[in-house]
């Protein structure tokens, strides 16, 4: 390995005599930035709720709820609450050793947890022997743009432990690997499995340490023994069976090495060729292949069907996911180091760094996820950062020491290295920082929509059913206690098809399909877990007796339809945040499910309320002329179909006036009087239970009944 002195990045001894202050400051420093949204968000009454800021992202409701099912020590048959989940586990566990409210823990958890990367991090700069790298890289990678977003202070996820965990889990791999300890094996390799524990997607991951590994040593050390001992532990972290059984065959495996000592070292291939024959065998490639297929390859339809029943195709979800989709490489690189000449520096230090100190191989799995971004979605930026990190950490101290030796004057230089080192710091950190100053993202909800909520779970019981788009399905069981149908996790095009019809069909086909979406939802939970199925729609048309869903779904237009027998009440969940999407609402019903072709989006705009001179302004040369009852688009016109107002009144009631205008026409245009807004849209629009009862509050009085009526959202009974 050569000492220190050889180096090609010299080391003083300073740094690694108070290198542990050096972490604390940066992970002090990565906490505290994470301060500034606070501050912002703080002047805010709205994102209050019980004294205090509520969390900035929809998936950490899920992870609440299982947390305070876990603390009540109870939770309902069906409802999805993840009490078996870790991230639920370790917030309850928190939550009882804690001096703080539920609240507070789940709102600073990321920023504390998150930032907990730089220590790993600096752990591989210091096991290469290189501090001033790794003080470089730990200032740096607590901020980064992607990591900072996904571990700010309220963004209460998974993911202030997902990149942790493997980074930790690579200090242990290069540890192994350079020192040569049988000890260092056993805690990669529980590592590994806490990764696994913490996020089940992590068999990818880990298996592309153990090719990588295996790679290094067939290139660079394949006579070395010790490396296939390592590659034993990563094949069987990564096998598809349960945790306790791998940590029990690590342990056995550990001491085996461990007390044999030299004796083993003969079977050492031998029992690495069993491991992976193992591993094969109980379809260890299967759960990879999944995650490549469902990132990499998406399909537009998603498709299914039990052998009996008919098969139907429906709209993938993955098509309506940002962070599923390929972004432009200023967004991906911006993501990864600030910007993109930050990360064209960084990938020549990881080069550079690769170069001289070739066990930075290993990060490689960590660097590729990272840039799958590019094609797979910008949530694998995060899993870059801190290899992006060290990388630009290694550039600015080999550019220094550069800089260094072309300087006679020894003291002199040694202060511009040093100022240098500090420019390149800070050069990395501006960016990063301006990001944070503006990335003012707002709570998921705020103060008067959980009201809404809240009422609801005193009026709801807990077994009772909310219908609404999967965005709000999280929040609507935390705050609420009820079930949902859908909802961040549970959002296939299968099950997103009922809901989004419900939500966009007239009141009586609305109805008729939320009745039978429960009921068979709950017919099926009842059911031993292989035999379930939740293509609803398929079991629907095999009960009653249709082969073409076109003809099935005519039929619940029917109010005389016979339907399952009521088990349980039903609220429709409509909030004024779901219009903006209302057209991506639409698209999970607006297809033939028979083909999977999806049908032509009828038209939709949201615009300002602005009147000038008599007539409703949509720009500068479109406009509606209400006396005519036409709309302008330059120089063409068309006339309306309907013409509405709308508005809540002091009673907490909507008030509308519709006019009939042409009913040869398909364009409606209502003026939402309260919101300021006006809305000009297809017919098929128009008439959608959540455009009847919403905006308009024209309900039919045989099936539902308001609830609540407030301004942000609305929720009406289900009357059968």
């Amino acid at each position: 390995r050569g000492s220190s002195m050889n180096e090609s990045v010299k080391q003083e001894s300073f740094f690694g005599r108070y290198y542990i202050l050096f972490i604390v400051a940066a992970y002090i420093f990565s906490v505290a930035m994470r301060y500034i949204w606070v501050d912002w968000a703080s002047a805010f009454p709205q994102f209050f709720w019980n004294s205090q800021l509520m969390i900035n992202t929809n998936d950490g409701y899920f992870w609440a709820e299982g947390a305070r099912d876990i603390l009540a020590g109870f939770h309902q048959k069906g409802d999805l609450s993840p009490v078996s989940e870790p991230a639920s586990i370790l917030s309850a566990w928190l939550a009882r050793i804690l001096p703080v409210s539920f609240e507070t823990l789940i709102l600073w958890m990321p920023a504390f947890i998150g930032s907990l990367l730089v220590v790993p991090v600096m752990l591989i700069a210091r096991t290469l022997g290189l501090h001033r790298v790794g003080i470089v890289a730990g200032f740096i990678t607590g901020i980064v743009w992607s990591y900072y977003n996904r571990t700010m202070v309220g963004y209460y996820d998974t993911d202030m432990l997902t990149i942790v965990l493997p980074t930790f889990s690579l200090w242990l791999l290069i540890l192994s690997v350079r020192e040569e300890k049988n000890r260092y094996l056993f805690l990669m390799a529980l590592s590994m499995l806490l990764y696994e524990w913490w996020y089940p997607s992590a068999k990818a991951l880990e298996m592309a340490f153990g090719a990588t590994v295996l790679i290094y040593t067939l290139l660079f050390e394949r006579r070395k023994l010790f490396n296939y001992k390592l590659l034993i532990f990563i094949v069987i972290a990564a096998a598809p069976i349960s945790i306790a059984i791998k940590s029990l065959a690590s342990l056995l495996i550990f001491l085996y090495f461990h007390f044999y000592g030299e004796k083993s070292e003969r079977y050492i291939l031998y029992i690495l060729a069993a491991v992976v024959s193992i591993f094969i065998l109980l379809g260890g490639l299967g759960p990879i292949w999944q995650q490549i297929k469902g990132y990499i390859l998406r399909e537009a339809v998603d498709s299914a069907s039990a052998a009996d029943m008919v098969k139907l195709h429906y709209y993938a979800v993955s098509k309506t996911v940002r962070e599923a989709g390929a972004i432009p490489f200023e967004i991906f690189a911006n993501r990864i180091s600030g910007s993109p000449y930050l990360l064209i520096l960084s990938v020549a230090g990881y080069i550079l760094m690769a170069v001289r100190y070739r066990i930075m191989l290993l990060a490689l799995p960590m660097l590729g996820l990272g840039f799958i971004a590019m094609k797979g979605g910008l949530r694998f930026t995060v899993y870059a950062v801190p290899i992006a990190a060290l990388g630009y950490g290694y550039l600015s101290v080999w550019l220094a020491e550069k800089l260094e030796a072309y300087m006679k004057d020894s003291s002199r230089a040694k202060k511009l290295s040093s100022l240098f080192i500090l420019l390149m710091l800070g050069l990395s950190l501006y960016p990063n920082i301006v990001h944070i100053y503006n990335y003012k993202v707002p709570t998921v909800f705020k103060k008067s929509e959980v009201e809404v909520l809240d009422k609801l779970g005193k009026i709801a019981d807990r077994e009772d059913y909310v219908l609404s788009w999967w965005d709000y399905g999280y929040p609507i069981r935390y705050y609420s206690d009820v079930k949902t149908l859908i909802d961040g996790g549970k959002h296939t095009g299968r099950v997103n098809f009922p809901v989004s019809f419900a939500l966009c069909s007239s009141q009586t086909a609305s109805a008729n399909m939320a009745r039978l979406d429960v009921e068979y939802t709950e017919r099926e939970l009842k059911k031993e877990s292989g035999k379930r199925s939740d293509d609803y729609m398929a079991l629907m048309m095999k009960d009653y007796g249709f082969e073409e869903p076109s003809l099935f779904l005519e039929s619940l237009e029917d109010s005389d339809l016979k339907l399952p027998a009521k088990s349980r009440e039903i609220y429709y969940y409509l909030p004024y945040r779901m219009l903006p999407i209302f057209p991506t609402v639409k698209l999970f019903s607006n297809l033939d499910l028979e083909t999977g072709k999806s049908r032509k989006s009828p038209f939709f705009y949201k615009v300002p309320f602005v009147m000038r001179e008599g007539k409703i302004m949509l720009d500068n040369r479109s406009y509606i002329d209400t006396k005519e009852g036409s709309v302008h688009f330059g120089d063409a016109s068309y006339r309306l179909n309907t013409f509405a107002l709308s508005y809540i009144g002091r009673d907490m009631k909507v008030h509308s006036r519709i006019d009939r205008i042409d009913a040869n026409e398909r364009l409606c245009a209502v003026v939402m009087k309260s919101y300021n807004m006006l809305l000009l849209m297809d017919r098929s629009y128009f008439d959608s239970t959540y455009i009847q009862l919403f905006v308009l509050g024209n309900y039919d009085k045989e099936l539902f009944e308001p609830v609540i009526v407030t301004p942000m959202a609305m929720v009406y009974r289900l009357k059968r």
